[in-house]
């Protein structure tokens, strides 16, 4: 087979591609395609958009350049089922097909809702459809915005119904209310008014100002044809006015993203004017009517005021007798003032009279004067005083060896004066010991009775239990043993043992 001649063209790569390349874009130069919109992410860093649309069966790469991306009026969401319109190419560098997408809008009014949907959640959490930032409307606006189309009807509608109830100023800021671009504009209107100088509270002439109220108005339509007034541009702008805003667009059942963010939601456009502005006839039959009741009861004021002026003029005192009081402790007070300023007058002479006196007692003359005077009687006190302290010195001199002589015979006093202390009080403390020593006691009749161990019994039964005893008397020591005769110093037998029994004054020894 290797023999076997190819006469099959031989193509590069590249060569390949582009034959791809343009039989793809010669056969679908221009598609509409219809799917879901699948990986969306957003804006690349480049600016480009890259995402996929896919249905139930396939599904192909697309791509939105930077420049028709920022003209987009509708934004691509992922899950959003849309119609894509653009051209089929490849991109060679991944062999691959792709959508080259120059316009895009939701598919249906399902996609629409849903979209719809979603844009609202968003801005609620933020928000924007918040009543707290609800505006009450000025009564009687001087001048109104209204931004709609010029050409409509809806103007015309709204003008006449504004003669009829109270002509007022209009400013007419024209836009287009449906189509590509329609959102910026209506977003631009109202930033423009808003961005408008306030009026002087003098009113100003020559120069265009601020509205007090605006109206954003549009006929009915599909949901399709009122879409500008759903978009996010024109919402994050009416939430960014200082003017109250009215929102007049569509027919009554009708209702767009622009009614939950404006301060007021008329039902038409010539609702919207009839909001505006009160009815002038009924206004002025109301001024009629409270002019009437103001001068009415200025009158009834008068005349009461009238009545009670002419009840306190009767009730008032004399005039004369009003001021005597007063009169009297102004010319106390007068007094007062007079004596106060004659004796403030004299003590501030007596002060100038010292003061001059101190001045002319400070004068160089006169000090130098007492200097000299004082330094002759300095020298006439130096030779007394340098008397006085020799005089001074020598009596020291003659106490400091009196109190050095005494301090030595003390010194030798000391000792004998401590051992007579010390024997006086061991002297004392012998007797003291000898009043409260038990030998003492002893003498007085009282007896020691102690064991074999030479130890003090202090009871009967102690007594009893022991074998050999010991009495001690104040003149002697005798042994007995209890139950038995013991002999004594003299040889006589002593008394039969009985139990010790105190006399009528023997007190215990313990």
């Amino acid at each position: 087979m290797d023999d076997i001649p190819n006469n099959t063209p031989e193509y590069s790569v590249s060569d390949l591609a582009g034959a791809l390349k343009r039989t793809l874009e010669d056969a679908f130069g221009h598609v509409r395609l219809r799917g879901e919109i699948s990986g969306y992410r957003g804006p690349h860093s480049s600016g480009h958009v890259y995402f996929s649309i896919k249905d139930q069966n396939a599904k192909i790469d697309a791509v939105i350049w930077k420049g028709v991306f920022g003209k987009l009026k509708f934004r691509p969401e992922e899950g959003l089922e849309v119609v894509a319109t653009g051209r089929i190419t490849t991109f060679p560098g991944k062999s691959t097909y792709q959508i080259i997408v120059e316009a895009i809008e939701p598919a249906g009014v399902g996609a629409l809702m849903a979209l719809l949907e979603e844009r609202r959640r968003k801005l609620t959490a933020e928000g924007l459809f918040d009543d707290a930032r609800k505006r009450r409307l000025p009564y009687l606006p001087r001048v109104i915005g209204i931004i709609t189309s010029p050409t409509g009807a809806v103007i015309r509608d709204m003008i006449h119904r504004l003669s009829d109830r109270f002509p007022r100023d209009v400013l007419l800021w024209p836009v287009r209310v449906q189509g590509e671009g329609s959102a910026e504009e209506v977003a631009a209107a109202i930033r423009g008014f808003s961005a408008l100088p306030v009026a002087p509270k003098g009113g100003g002439a020559g120069h265009i100002t601020r509205p007090d109220v605006l109206i954003v108005a549009r006929g009915g339509g599909s949901l399709e044809d009122l879409w500008s007034f759903n978009e996010e541009i024109v919402i994050r702008a009416a939430a960014e006015c200082h003017i109250p805003l009215i929102s007049a667009v569509g027919h009554e059942t009708d209702w767009t993203l622009l009614d939950l963010v404006a301060d007021v939601r008329a039902p038409t456009p010539t609702a919207a004017a009839e909001l505006a502005v009160p009815v002038r006839a009924d206004l002025l039959h109301m001024l009629r009517d409270r002019g009437a009741r103001l001068a009415g009861g200025i009158l009834r004021l008068r005349d009461r005021l009238r009545r009670d002026y002419s009840a306190l003029i009767r009730a008032l005192p004399d005039a004369a007798r009003l001021i005597e009081s007063p009169q009297q402790r102004l010319d106390l007070t007068i007094a007062k003032r007079d004596g106060a300023i004659r004796s403030s007058r004299n003590s501030k002479e007596m002060a100038l009279l010292a003061l001059a006196r101190r001045l002319s007692a400070q004068r160089p003359e006169a000090r130098l004067a007492r200097m000299a005077e004082r330094l002759k009687g300095l020298e006439a006190r130096l030779p007394i005083a340098l008397a006085n302290r020799i005089t001074l010195a020598r009596r020291d001199q003659l106490q400091g060896r009196t109190r050095l002589d005494a301090l030595a015979e003390r010194l030798r006093r000391a000792p004998k004066l401590l051992w007579q202390q010390q024997s006086d009080r061991l002297g004392k403390a012998g007797k003291l010991l000898g009043a409260l020593g038990y030998k003492q006691v002893l003498g007085r009749g009282y007896v020691v009775v102690r064991n074999a161990s030479n130890e003090p019994l202090r009871s009967a039964v102690l007594a009893g239990a022991e074998s050999r005893l010991s009495l001690e008397f104040a003149d002697g020591t005798i042994d007995v043993t209890p139950g038995a005769g013991a002999a004594t110093e003299g040889g006589k037998a002593p008394a039969r043992s009985a139990r010790p029994r105190p006399g009528p004054d023997q007190g215990s020894l313990f």
